[in-house]
This record gives C-alpha cells, sequence and structure tokens, in this order.
C-alpha cells in the first residue's frame, strides 16, 4: 500500500483516479480547492480519503498544504493533476503550484505530472510569462513547462521516479463533452506510475501517453532549458530545490 496525493481531485481525472486507487488499497490523500468544491469529496473520505484543502492561485495556501503534509504520514507519491484550461490561473495553478510542492514536500518517490498533447503548442522561452496570474496566461506554455519540470526532477534527483502524462482529451468538465479520447483510459496511466511495481513503471524522466512512452516537445529535455526554467521559478517564487 502507497500513500498518494491526488491534486485537483474533486472531479474529472483527478477524482476518477483517486477513486481507482482507494479500492485498490492505497492510502490516498484527495484535495479541493475550497470547502465547497471538498464537500463533494465527502464519499472518498468517508472510504479513508485524507483531505487537504486550498486554491492553487494562492502561494500561501500550497505552502500551507505541503507543510500539513509534511506533518503527516510520508507522501509515497504525488500525482500533479491539479491544472485550468484559461484564465489567469493557468500559470500559478498548472506550474506554479506542482513547482512549489515538489519543492516543499518531503518524502516522495514517485512523481507523476499532468501533461496535454498541447504541450507542442508551447513556447520554450520564460520571458514575460506571468507566473502571479495577473493576466490570462497560456495553456500549452504551461503544459511546456511542467513537462520539463517533470523531465528537470528525473535528471536532478535519480532516486526519484519523475515522468510525465498525457491523458489524452477526455470528456472531463475542462475537456468538454465532445472531447473524443477514453475517459477510463485517461487516468489509468498516472494511476499505474504512481503505484505499480511491473519494470516500465519503475523508469523515470518519460512522457507517457496510455501507458506507451513517446518523444515530448524536444525543449522538454534540453537541460539548458530546464535549468532556465528552475532558475525562473526559485526566482519567481523565493524557494529553490
Amino acid at each position: 500500500m502507497s500513500r498518494i496525493l491526488v491534486t485537483g481531485s474533486a472531479d474529472g481525472l483527478g477524482r476518477a483516479a483517486a477513486d481507482a486507487l482507494l479500492s485498490a488499497g492505497h492510502d490516498v490523500v484527495v484535495h479541493a480547492r475550497s470547502q465547497q468544491r471538498a464537500a463533494g469529496l465527502d464519499t472518498l473520505v468517508g472510504r479513508g480519503a485524507y483531505l487537504v484543502v486550498g486554491d492553487f492561485t494562492e502561494r500561501d495556501a500550497v505552502r500551507r498544504i505541503a507543510t500539513e503534509l509534511n506533518d503527516a504520514q510520508p507522501l509515497d507519491a504525488v500525482i500533479h493533476n491539479a491544472g485550468v484550461w484559461s484564465g489567469p490561473a493557468v500559470m500559478p495553478v498548472n506550474i506554479v503550484a506542482p513547482y512549489l510542492l515538489t519543492v516543499l514536500l518531503r518524502g516522495p518517490r514517485r512523481l507523476v505530472y499532468l501533461s496535454s498533447g498541447s504541450h507542442f503548442g508551447g513556447q520554450p522561452s520564460l520571458d514575460g510569462v506571468d507566473w502571479r496570474g495577473k493576466s490570462a496566461g497560456s495553456y500549452s506554455d504551461s503544459k511546456l513547462f511542467v513537462t520539463t519540470l517533470a523531465a528537470a526532477m528525473a535528471r536532478l534527483r535519480p532516486e526519484v521516479l519523475s515522468n510525465a502524462v498525457d491523458p489524452g482529451w477526455v470528456p472531463t468538465r475542462m475537456g468538454g463533452p465532445g472531447a473524443p479520447d477514453d475517459l477510463e483510459l485517461g487516468h489509468r496511466t498516472q494511476e499505474w506510475l504512481a503505484s505499480s511495481d511491473e519494470p516500465q513503471a519503475l523508469t523515470t524522466g518519460g512522457y507517457w501517453y496510455h501507458r506507451e512512452r513517446l518523444q515530448p516537445h524536444r525543449a522538454v529535455h534540453d537541460e539548458a532549458f530546464q535549468d532556465r526554467l528552475l532558475q525562473t521559478l526559485a526566482e519567481e517564487t523565493g524557494t529553490a530545490l
């Protein structure tokens, strides 16, 4: 049994992953951005999930959650699932929050970051990025950044299994009812990477789609770009690896 945090687990892929991991006997930590959203997790909490609440657009909330979890039973894995499609919250939620949790949480030996096929349209430039969300951010850029973060962690922390997953365009609240991909397959790969002892799941530095390892955007494995991203996020947040 592993203790696994699934961020953004009030609905969609996050909830599906948390539900499946609970059913498999794992100790799951679920997350919602507000108390109102947390009410929808009562069923999972009733089955034994531990709940944390905090809005990932607020850095202090992310830090508070990290402190709370560091004071509890150690985590074995984190699925960085929380994400938004558009608007000012894109950069704070999609890349700043996962970065902060990566730096601040002690103990996880497996890190799974939700990417997207949209990351191929991202620009590997950090100039002028609004990390604080005062204006609308680029979803594609945010997913390129978080996929690069996953690769950087695999390089810099070889004792940690760090991977990125493209869940596909699935019919969640974010993806919309007309999304063509398979909702069930959309959460299985991240669960597998977070908990399985199969040899392929014990690899690191991958970009995965439905348990198949693919080649990401060429910037993802550019070590100079990885280092620039980490340095920029460290300066922006005042928190370095």
